[in-house]
């Protein structure tokens, strides 16, 4: 596919992961490994030192130096399990920031996040890993709790009408020869005509792409109009899914960064199903 080899051009064959050293971090390296392993790509493990804005950065600080050796403990320790070859990088400054900038400047073909869903105040005030779905320019693959296991064999694809038909297709067809997937669309209730045929054509395009490349799929409805994100999550969970996929929907009028209800309520979905976002920002920009 055309789109496919653009796709290639624009970013490197790198994986981001960032960690906090903790066991959800550390779940999300494994699942990260995992698919370097098998798609031959390079992982970069990312450490942000000093979250707070205005941190000073200092290379001479305790702390800066116990993050460096664990940084280098986690290299050490996952280079022996896996075929990968690992860089570590230790970044100064606010998270967001830095995790933008960081994706900028080497390009990784997707970020693999472990969240610790939310917490606190956090439920007020949306939370990390939301903001970093929706300000990272690239793929942002998110996990909790749940292991690699064998893969993503049964991945859901929720439909409407602000999917971009070619480039979800693009990962779902390297996703699934992988993994030798099926993928099963759920296509929502769409109450206005137009809303309607909109979704009906785009998922005309992607069962075209599928059967094309001989991917197995199902295409199955939502049940009503309301909480179509609710459905998709239950809809998962009843399959057993090992993956959900999505685009990327900020909230309405959003600028690079808003409070989504859908994209919020997918990554913290109660089975911890991965779930992975992409993006149609252009890295080559």
């Amino acid at each position: 596919m055309a789109g496919n080899r653009n796709m290639a051009t624009r970013s490197n064959k790198v994986i981001l992961i960032p960690t906090d050293f903790s066991t959800v971090a550390e779940n999300a390296i494994v699942h990260g490994l995992e698919l370097a392993r098998l798609f031959q790509y390079r992982v970069c493990l990312l450490h942000v030192y000093g979250i707070k804005p205005g941190t000073i950065y200092n290379k001479e600080d305790a702390a800066y130096e116990v993050a460096r050796l664990d940084l280098l403990k986690c290299k050490e320790l996952y280079e022996q399990q896996y075929p990968v070859s690992i860089d570590t990088v230790i970044r100064e400054g606010n998270l967001f920031k830095v995790f933008n900038n960081t994706v900028r400047e080497i390009k990784p073909r997707m970020m693999v996040l472990g969240t610790h869903g939310k917490q606190g105040l956090q439920h007020l005030f949306g939370s990390h890993a939301l903001r970093v779905v929706l300000d990272t320019p690239c793929p942002v693959m998110v996990v909790q709790e749940r292991s690699f296991d064998t893969g993503y064999r049964r991945i859901v694809l929720p439909v409407n009408g602000d999917t971009d038909s070619q480039h979800l297709a693009e990962w779902v067809l390297q996703l699934s020869r992988l993994f030798k997937s099926e993928i099963r669309l759920l296509q929502p209730v769409e109450t206005s005509p137009g809303g309607n045929s909109n979704v009906k054509a785009i998922i005309a395009q992607m069962t075209g792409i599928f059967r094309e490349n001989n991917i197995p799929f199902s295409l199955n409805a939502a049940a009503s109009a309301s909480d179509f994100s609710g459905q998709v999550i239950a809809f998962a969970n009843a399959g057993s899914a090992d993956l959900i996929m999505t685009m990327t929907m900020p909230a309405s009028g959003a600028t690079g960064y808003g409070f989504s209800d859908w994209n919020e309520r997918l990554m913290f979905n109660p089975g911890q199903v991965p779930v992975m976002f992409i993006d149609r920002a252009d890295l080559a920009g």
